[in-house]
């Protein structure tokens, strides 16, 4: 038996023609272990640009570069990144754009990139306002320059209403949808839509400039809107119907039936808060905060019962006068409510004698006052 363990021990751990298959065995494993893996994309040079040149994820990378499986030649993003760094666009905003739409990597720089964005800079669009606005809407530079983003901007341009230096334009463009099929068709039918319910001029141009989305909405989508808010008491040839559509559109059904309950909890019937929407709706766009604190102060501080007599005649009277413009700075509500009658009556009516009988008109509340005349919240815009 000892003879047998001596010769196993002999054989097995010190002759050394046998130990190199087995040391070989570990040194194939440690090789194996020391090979970086592959990484999980079909193009690798797009991977690795992406992540090189504008920091990309890993995920992100990967992502985008097995679009372009067979793409091979990196000479067009690099061309494109020098571009747009060129014109003031940061890595941020590059990176953004190519997030949104990859295919710009691969756009042809002097052939469809340079005239878009030389049209913008005619604009007024220039350096990091420009890479914000199509890191928001890069859509914009796959889009046809010639088919659909100079007739999208020439139609805002002629509903817009005063625009100096095109602040208004540029504010607009940085707040539309353009990720819509056929933009220029939606805003045609949608503005035509709008101008049919009696909503024309300067109330359109104001609903553009605060609400530009709804202009991209699908003409369907914002027929239901309208014919809700006229569901609501709204007559096509109201001030107010703008002013309703605006507020409705930025509150979902839950904020809406929130705000009714609330001045429901004060002693409001519905049929109260329904006459209140109808004459100020963008009262309903403040926060539940805001209309709550309101509420109090009217029940509590100026009471309830000095609503017909003093609160509402004044509000009437600064409101006339914000609209003709009268004072350089038009008080608040608050500090006016706290003066005697005499002279507020002296202060803002009597002194303007030109206005003077529209004046008082508002102040005494005349009984042929109506939606058609009353210059309520915003009716200048």
């Amino acid at each position: 038996m000892q003879n047998l363990i001596s010769h196993f021990c002999s054989k097995s751990l010190y002759s050394k023609p046998n130990s190199i298959p087995f040391l070989c065995l570990f040194s194939s494993v440690s090789s194996l272990a020391d090979t970086p893996t592959s990484t999980p994309t079909s193009n690798p040079s797009i991977f690795n640009f992406l992540i090189e040149t504008l920091a990309f994820s890993e995920p992100q990378a990967i992502s985008i570069s097995n679009r372009f499986p067979r793409t091979k030649t990196l000479e067009n993003p690099h061309s494109v990144v020098r571009f747009l760094r060129q014109l003031g666009f940061s890595d941020t905003h590059i990176q953004s754009c190519i997030r949104l739409q990859p295919k710009i990597l691969f756009s042809n720089v002097d052939k469809t990139l340079k005239p878009k964005l030389q049209f913008f800079q005619d604009l007024g669009l220039t350096g990091p306002d420009l890479g914000k606005l199509l890191s928001k809407h890069s859509r914009i530079l796959r889009d046809s320059l010639e088919r659909t983003v100079i007739p999208c901007v020439d139609i805002i341009k002629k509903t817009l209403v005063n625009d100096k230096n095109n602040q208004d334009l540029i504010l607009v463009l940085q707040r539309s949808y353009w990720a819509t099929a056929k933009p220029t068709l939606r805003l045609k039918s949608n503005i035509a839509f709008l101008e049919s319910c009696g909503i024309v001029g300067s109330q359109l141009s104001m609903l553009l400039k605060t609400e530009p989305r709804l202009f991209f909405r699908s003409e369907t989508a914002l027929r239901a809107l309208v014919l809700r808010v006229i569901d609501m008491g709204f007559s096509v040839d109201s001030r107010m119907l703008v002013h309703a559509v605006r507020t409705i559109s930025c509150m979902t059904d839950e904020t809406i039936n929130k705000k009714f309950e609330l001045f429901s909890s004060f002693g409001l019937s519905m049929d109260d808060c329904m006459k209140m929407f109808r004459r100020a709706p963008k009262l309903f766009g403040c926060s539940e905060e805001k209309l709550k604190f309101g509420m109090e102060f009217f029940l509590y501080d100026v009471k309830l019962e000095s609503m017909g007599g003093r609160v509402i005649p004044r509000y009437r009277v600064l409101q006339v006068m914000k609209c003709k413009r009268l004072l350089k700075k038009v008080p608040s509500l608050h500090n006016v409510l706290h003066i005697s009658e005499e002279k507020f009556l002296e202060k803002f009516v009597l002194t303007f004698t030109d206005d003077a009988e529209e004046l008082l008109v508002a102040y005494k509340g005349d009984p042929n006052w109506n939606r058609k005349s009353e210059p309520l919240v915003d009716c200048c815009v």
